[in-house]
């Protein structure tokens, strides 16, 4: 360690926030308490929690040895990551794997070997944005995971599944984030108002101005934090006798290296999380924003108030009103997707306009623009789910402002599309036959023939290959007995399906249905 790394780092190796660090820096939690969400992972006696608390020499043989964090930017990878070496009392070192290559890797590893092999304290290594490292990199983490010479933690916001090597994600263990929760957002601003480290009682946030912050963060701690640091500044810019919050402190007050762990991760893109991911229907999301409300801050004598229009001119956001509740919000949400499914694509872009302005997450509007193209357009234009699925993933790739074109195009699609929603009521149709107990047993000759003893026992016997059939439709029975002649696709004469129609009908004739 060098005289800079020595100035700028705490006893473990942490970074030390110094004078003049940004706000969402500064307040990075000390303590596991003051970790905002992620209560399903620091459960008592959950694999993180037992990484970070390590209480005696075995227990740290019983925590895991690696372990890869995923989630959305701003839920608090880096955070953990710092906790685990802090609090355990490890050595921390820290990669990019923006400027890393396999030669840092190893050196890394090769002083974390010495250390363990003089008795000196283990090391945590965390990589953040690993899905950036190249696969030999990767590869070159392998033995010193497996030997647990380092215990590595590793960032993420793409899905490790895709972007991290198997042999890798093998040997480590994958803990998910979830995006914070209106609450946890608004409990971090209120900490940041009052808590010394923060803004110390200086500022105080308007109902309207802090429902504008909340929205805006969209589940980022640090673009929470961000934001209200800008919406400080601007606030006692005005005010010529407004107290100044600075963050110099004398050298015997500087903070512990506890108190340089990190409020949130590295910035990155990532889906997400689709509806099927985390996300909830508008009903779900509302209930769970009320359950999870925080009570407002107090306002300290003499802080200057921050309202909705200082922090709009300091972000440059002008602020669609929702009302606090939300009710406006998912009506907004609510009208956009009926204006696509009736057909109105100036509507549609209406709404979809207000919910851009408001700083909606675009990610959330692609899943709806998915959703509708299944169930609303359908087979009426099969290519609409192909334009809203191209769409979602562009969005991931290029993020705003250049984000609401490949919306707005999507959303002319399905607006001007066709549509059906027979392949919806199809598969509904069918799970209700299933859940009320009509499933019956698949015929034996459809049945699977290719382990030992399965011909013995009739299966397969006497199946006709369609392939080899007139048309490639080979007359047999496919549904279970019990369900014979039931029909759950009846489609429309409307697009595509109307063709679809014509050529449904010989095949069934075909078939004998």
């Amino acid at each position: 360690m060098d005289l800079f790394d020595a100035a700028t780092s705490g006893t473990q190796g942490t970074p030390r926030p110094g004078p003049g660090a940004p706000l969402a820096v500064r307040m990075r939690p000390s303590a596991l308490d003051e970790v905002a969400g992620q209560e399903h992972l620091l459960v008592a006696g959950s694999p993180l929690r037992r990484l970070i608390e390590v209480d005696g020499p075995g227990a740290s043989r019983a925590a895991p040895g690696s372990v890869i964090l995923w989630g959305p930017p701003g839920t608090g990878k880096t955070t953990l990551a710092y906790l685990i070496a802090t609090t355990s009392g490890r050595r921390f070192v820290e990669l990019s794997a923006v400027t890393a290559g396999v030669k840092d890797v190893r050196q890394v590893i090769d002083d974390a070997r010495r250390r363990l092999a003089t008795g000196g304290e283990e090391t945590v290594l965390f990589i953040d944005e690993v899905h950036r490292f190249s696969k030999s990199q990767q590869d070159a983490l392998l033995p010193s995971v497996e030997n647990r010479w380092v215990t590595l933690v590793a960032a993420t916001t793409e899905n490790p599944s895709f972007s991290v090597n198997s042999p890798l994600l093998s040997r480590s263990l994958l803990l998910t984030l979830k995006p914070l929760t209106s609450g946890d957002v608004r409990a971090l601003v209120h900490r940041a108002l009052v808590d010394e480290r923060g803004l110390g009682g200086a500022v105080a946030l308007a109902e309207e101005a802090e429902e504008h912050l909340v929205r805006l963060a969209g589940g980022d701690a640090r673009k929470a934090l961000t934001i209200l640091e800008a919406a400080a500044g601007a606030a006692l810019s005005e005010v010529p006798d407004a107290p100044v919050r600075t963050t110099d402190r004398p050298d015997d007050d500087a903070p512990a290296a506890s108190d340089a762990v990190g409020q949130g991760d590295a910035p990155g893109q990532g889906e997400a999380h689709g509806e099927g991911e985390g996300a909830g229907t508008p009903d779900e999301e509302t209930a769970s924003a009320a359950a999870d409300e925080e009570p407002p801050a107090r306002a300290e004598p003499g802080a200057v108030v921050v309202d909705l229009e200082t922090m709009e001119r300091a972000i440059d956001v002008a602020a669609v009103r929702y009302d606090r509740d939300g009710d406006q919000h998912y009506d907004v949400t609510s009208a956009f997707i009926k204006s696509v499914r009736g057909s109105d694509v100036d509507a549609s872009l209406h709404y979809l306009a207000r919910m851009i302005a408001a700083g909606e997450d675009p990610r959330f509007i692609a899943r709806r623009i998915v959703i509708s193209a299944a169930e609303d357009v359908g087979m009426a234009d099969p290519s609409a789910l192909q334009t809203a699925v191209a769409a979602a993933q562009a969005v991931a790739l290029i993020g705003m402002p250049e984000a609401r074109i490949i919306l707005a195009e999507a959303v002319v699609h399905l607006a001007t599309a066709p549509k059906s929603n027979a392949a919806y009521l199809g598969i509904d149709a069918a799970l209700a036959d299933v859940r009320a107990g009509k499933v019956g047993t698949v015929p034996a000759h459809l049945r699977d023939a290719h382990y030992a003893g399965a011909k013995e026992l009739g299966h397969g016997k006497g199946y006709k290959y369609a392939h080899d059939a007139p048309h490639a439709v080979a007359r047999q029975q496919y549904l279970p007995d019990v369900l014979q002649g039931t029909r759950y696709y009846t489609p429309t004469d409307r697009g595509f399906e109307r063709s679809v129609t014509e050529r449904l009908d010989r095949i069934r004739q075909i078939l004998g249905d």
